[in-house]
């Protein structure tokens, strides 16, 4: 099977795709796609999604990516658990802004595992791009926490690792996957769109209670 999935499914630019390039192409965007639309199903999908991309990322050098994959199975799991259940009274969960404390959490931990994962990188392995990879990684982690909890703002996060990706994946020779990450960053852009839609919509449809009537003087 692996043989089979690591094989040329065909020549593109005179780089060979493979089949696990080519899958990981067609789950990533029904995945992106189901996120937009809110769908549950976009979880289990997203698993298989990411399993062929830890087998493509680790062929073509990307450690970090590669690694990031079997963490992304761990949140797409917990995501599927917390978007059916962790709303109010283990109701399914709505959409939502991040917080100011989450965002400064947010951006301390995109710094330190930014900086770890650099210099793992930089000095345990080969890679040639280790910044950039790290980058992308601590960038997607703190996207997909955000996306786990339908935190708005989690579309901001990987519409910034997209166009960092698309380049990277460019000179890696990825080209399919390039491509894939240029449907992701539309797709982001209309998952972000939905998703604020919706926010204003629930908001828009709140009622206010009335306060008591004001006593005469």
């Amino acid at each position: 099977m692996l043989d089979w999935l690591t094989g040329t499914a065909f020549s593109l630019a005179g780089t060979g795709t493979t089949w696990a390039e080519l899958l990981g192409f067609a789950t990533g965007v029904v995945n992106v796609w189901l996120v937009a639309r809110q769908h549950i199903a976009n979880w289990p999908i997203g698993i298989v999604n990411v399993l062929l991309l830890m087998l493509l990322f680790w062929t073509a050098g990307l450690y970090a990516d590669a690694g990031l994959q079997l963490v992304y199975v761990v949140l797409g799991l917990y995501g599927w658990w917390h978007w059916l259940f962790g709303g109010r009274r283990r109701s399914r969960l709505t959409v939502a802004r991040t917080g100011r404390r989450e965002w400064w959490a947010l951006a301390a931990a995109g710094v330190v595992l930014t900086a770890g994962l650099w210099a793992l990188l930089d000095r345990a392995t080969d890679s040639t791009v280790p910044l950039a990879d790290a980058l992308t990684t601590a960038l997607s982690l703190l996207a997909t926490y955000g996306q786990t909890r339908k935190l708005v703002e989690s579309w901001w996060l990987w519409i910034v690792a997209d166009l960092i990706y698309i380049p990277l994946y460019a000179y890696k020779g990825l080209w399919l996957t390039g491509g894939l990450y240029l449907i992701f960053l539309a797709l982001c852009l209309l998952g972000l769109r939905a998703w604020r839609g919706d926010l204003r919509a629930r908001s828009a449809a709140t009622v206010v209670p009335p306060g008591p009537a004001p006593v005469a003087a």
